[in-house]
């Protein structure tokens, strides 16, 4: 993932990384995936996916409860990152999207965010966009929390299960399209589903 450590913050990353691959081989990788899948729902940058497909593969039928325990870290995790946004925005959840280079978009969610809450939280929550970038936004523009529930419970199960699905039924052949092109496969879906939605509701 990271071939190079041009900077401090790439250096940085570099060891984050590093540490959360260690930790798909550990004793305790289902407690560390759970970890994991709920701090990158607010703060992590490392996605959970990088800890599941070792883990699924040295393991397949644990496919499934690998998935739930992502999706339901996730979920929870994105609940903390939605109380960030809605309590302590200025303090912790700006200073977070600055990180991630996502301050610049600020105003403009808060213009536009909730009016397509749902689509915003479901692009996010199976895409390779940050998670927690919307969790926090979610928060910040008080989105109705059993709308962002529901949704990011949707997106995370829909993302993790997908993963695992494909991983148990291919082994380790399908890991490479998985890291390659399954986010680019997530992001045509997720366009062409709203694009029908759109289609249906102008026709």
């Amino acid at each position: 993932m990271f071939n190079r450590c041009d900077s401090e913050k790439e250096c940085a990353m570099r060891r984050i990384y590093d540490w959360t691959m260690a930790q798909a081989g550990g004793q305790h990788a289902l407690l560390a995936l759970a970890f994991v899948s709920f701090i990158e729902a607010s703060i992590f940058p490392i996605p959970p996916d990088v800890l599941m497909i070792p883990m699924i593969l040295a393991a397949p039928s644990r496919a499934w409860l690998i998935a739930l325990v992502a999706t339901g870290s996730s979920v929870l995790g994105g609940l903390f990152g939605y109380g960030i946004g809605f309590f302590f925005f200025e303090t912790l959840g700006q200073p977070i999207l600055e990180f991630f280079g996502k301050a610049d978009k600020m105003a403009e969610f808060n213009a536009t965010f909730n009016g397509a809450g749902f689509w915003a939280v479901l692009i996010a929550g199976v895409t390779p966009f940050p998670f927690k970038v919307i969790t926090i936004m979610s928060g910040w523009t008080a989105m109705p929390l059993a709308t962002f529930l529901t949704t990011a419970l949707v997106a995370r199960a829909i993302r993790f299960f997908v993963v695992a699905g494909l991983l148990y039924a291919f082994g380790a052949p399908i890991r490479d399209f998985i890291e390659r092109y399954l986010g680019l496969v997530f992001t045509l879906f997720v366009a062409l589903l709203v694009g029908g939605f759109l289609v249906l509701r102008y026709i």
